[in-house]
């Protein structure tokens, strides 16, 4: 039995336990409250200098990469060159890039360009080879572009014509020499041009419009094959013509009669006589052109014709 008048309580222990925990759990949710997000616990040792140096490491190394993430490439580029300077020394002339085995796409098509392309040329097509037949593809192959600038020692460059010159004329309508913007006066030759190329000899024959003065410098050495333009009409009705006037007409034996008959007129008949023989002159010479064939239609051209005779020149 305990004091108080000897009464005891079953109930009073159990209280204070209640009450005890109670307290416990309020400080536990204030402390879950009052904690910050990412924030380790506390312990009762401080933290060692070689974990706190890792710590500011990982936030500097943090800060670094949003920093340099905000960078362009140049930027970031010059500041590692500075930074490698200023910690191990060196010049800036140092890192500056060396462009001597540097190639570009015209140095790809000169090294592997081909004024013709044949089949077996197209066996085992590297990248170069595509880049360089792609733009032999590009280019037009009616007429050259021509060097004469060594023609005294009978050597002479073609090249076909780009896009650029097709448009304004050259090497059609202009004189092919490269050097050279005349347009009257234009002859055209076919050349075989014998060349050497990637240690291989080949020949091509090529066609040329040149003026008088580049003319004579082409046929130096040796003349060329001119090309000339034939008219068929024309030539065909000049042998017609030429025909028709060696064929004599045949005289019957009365018509001889009566010419011998008609001797003895007067002045006034013979004027007339002459009169008609002018005009049976006329005659004969309008049926040279009657008996070739159907009269001629007196239609206008259509655009397609007056285009061929346009660009009849185009392939001599």
């Amino acid at each position: 039995m305990h004091g108080h008048g000897g009464y005891d309580s079953d109930f009073s222990d159990e209280e204070q336990c209640g009450e005890s925990s109670k307290r416990k759990k309020r400080t536990t949710e204030d402390d879950l409250l009052l904690k910050k997000p990412f924030q380790k616990e506390k312990h009762g040792k401080v933290a060692h200098k070689q974990v706190a140096a890792e710590l500011l490491d990982r936030e500097e190394a943090r800060n670094r990469r949003f920093h340099l993430i905000a960078m362009d490439a140049y930027q970031r580029h010059t500041k590692f060159v500075n930074d490698y300077i200023l910690y191990y020394g060196g010049k800036k002339d140092d890192f500056r890039r060396l462009g001597e085995n540097d190639r570009t796409d015209l140095d790809v098509i000169r090294e592997n360009h081909r004024f013709l392309w044949h089949e077996e040329d197209e066996v085992d097509m590297t990248w170069e080879k595509r880049l360089a037949k792609k733009y032999y593809d590009k280019l037009f192959k009616e007429y050259c572009i021509a060097d004469l600038s060594r023609y005294k020692e009978n050597k002479f460059g073609f090249r076909w014509r780009v896009e650029k010159e097709v448009v304004s004329g050259k090497g059609q309508f202009f004189c092919g020499n490269k050097c050279c913007d005349v347009k009257e006066g234009l002859k055209s030759w076919e050349v075989n041009f014998a060349y050497t190329e990637h240690g291989e000899k080949r020949n091509a024959l090529v066609k040329l419009r040149l003026c008088q003065d580049c003319s004579f410098k082409l046929n130096f050495h040796h003349r060329k094959k001119e090309v000339k333009l034939k008219n068929k009409k024309k030539s065909e009705t000049k042998k017609d013509c030429a025909a028709s006037s060696h064929k004599k007409p045949r005289v019957s034996s009365e018509e001889e009669t009566s010419e011998k008959k008609d001797k003895g007129h007067s002045s006034s008949k013979k004027s007339a006589d002459s009169i008609n023989r002018n005009s049976d002159e006329e005659d004969s010479a309008s049926e040279c052109e009657l008996w070739k064939g159907p009269l001629p239609e007196t239609d206008e051209k259509s655009q397609e014709e007056e285009f061929d005779e346009y660009f009849q020149d185009l392939f001599l």
